[in-house]
């Protein structure tokens, strides 16, 4: 299976993005620092009465079809812990400490039961994050005919003091260490694939979870997003981490050269760290290849973070004691001949057979 023949085309979309760029150029103000393609957008404050004006980090984003699989399994308490966390995790890469989130809630009708379900979600992430929830918007949509369908955006706006501001790109050299959290399962990417893989398959969301039959493939599958603001933001604040990688959209190879010079590539070695079973159980059932799964999905690294050497031990310590689970899975080294490359090798193991990944990735 692939993402593109599931309807998602990952190079049109980067196309696209460069397209939208140049129109974006036409808008820009002065106080715009970096553009449409960060993680997030950055605006600096200025000609305001406080001297010291920080920076203002907005993100916004959506859940996607994982949304479909909530609104099949009528569960809805989870997806929105996704979209906070889509959100706040984003502007958190640059360093930023989220202040503030909205969202928006468009649905054929509204049913009161499912409004609150999502909205409780929201809630709880805007607390995982300790942001607070100002506003939403709620729009009964006649072109969402379904009662149960309905489609929710949210955005997350940040701040910090400009000395924090990531990545330092030119602070990046080779020999600096590649630090990633563990992520909570698929997060939320890769759904057209998935909710193909389970059509394909004649599963239904109900049934076990064949690598763990405690849970139903709904439970693995709505697992939510998780949040990494307070575990990461502390660390940033000590001036630890030269820059971040939020693995969503692109998985491992497309996201971690947004943060890196053009001189530099990073080397992951998966034995480092566990897949989650519910990925091993897709990259298996799906047949899918090397390179699909590393552009898919995020392959158990939910956030990614460089650091030199010297921080490594108190990152990993710091991590540890708010409960994440960290390892140093790889390093960061001069570019041969112009190509980045990240080799990633990865370890699944399914019904005690072993799938051995060993690709170099060109992107």
């Amino acid at each position: 299976m692939t993402y593109k023949a599931s309807g998602v085309d990952i190079e049109a979309g980067d196309d696209l993005v460069d397209k939208i760029k140049k129109l974006t150029k036409k808008t820009l103000r002065k106080e715009v620092r970096g553009g449409i393609g960060g993680f997030g957008g950055i605006f600096e404050l200025s000609g305001y009465i406080d001297p010291l004006h920080p920076y203002l980090i907005s993100g916004t984003d959506g859940v996607g079809t994982k949304l479909k699989i909530a609104q099949v399994c009528n569960k809805h308490d989870t997806i929105g812990i996704d979209l906070v966390a889509m959100c706040v995790n984003d502007i958190l890469t640059h360093g930023a400490e989220p202040l503030f989130f909205l969202e928006a809630f468009d649905c054929g009708q509204i049913n009161p039961k499912t409004v609150k379900e999502v909205i409780a979600g929201i809630a709880e992430g805007c607390k995982q994050a300790n942001c607070a929830l100002i506003g939403n918007y709620l729009n009964p949509n006649e072109s969402l005919r379904d009662f149960e369908k309905y489609d929710v955006v949210g955005y997350a706006e940040g701040a910090l003091e400009k000395k924090y501001l990531l990545p330092r790109v030119s602070e990046i050299i080779s020999g600096d260490v590649v630090i990633g959290l563990s992520s909570s399962g698929v997060h939320s990417n890769g759904y057209s694939l998935v909710r193909k893989l389970v059509k394909a398959k004649n599963y239904t969301y109900q049934d076990p979870f064949p690598l763990d039959k405690t849970k139903t493939l709904q439970d693995v599958l709505l697992e939510p997003t998780k949040i990494y603001v307070r575990s990461v933001l502390p660390l940033l604040r000590k001036g630890y981490v030269k820059a971040a990688a939020h693995i969503t959209g692109g998985g491992l190879t497309l996201n971690i050269p947004r943060v890196l010079p053009s001189h530099l590539k990073v080397e992951l070695d998966g034995s480092k760290w566990k897949m989650p079973l519910v990925l091993q159980w897709i990259a298996a059932e799906g047949q899918l290849s090397e390179e699909e799964m590393l552009q898919t999905f995020n392959c158990g690294l939910g956030m990614v973070l460089i650091a030199d050497q010297m921080y490594e031990k108190q990152i990993l310590e710091a991590l540890k004691e708010t409960g994440e689970s960290a390892s140093n899975v790889g390093t960061v080294s001069n570019l041969e001949k112009g190509i980045l490359i990240i080799c990633i090798i990865i370890y699944l193991i399914i019904n005690k057979s072993k799938y051995y990944y060993c690709v170099p990735t060109i992107v």
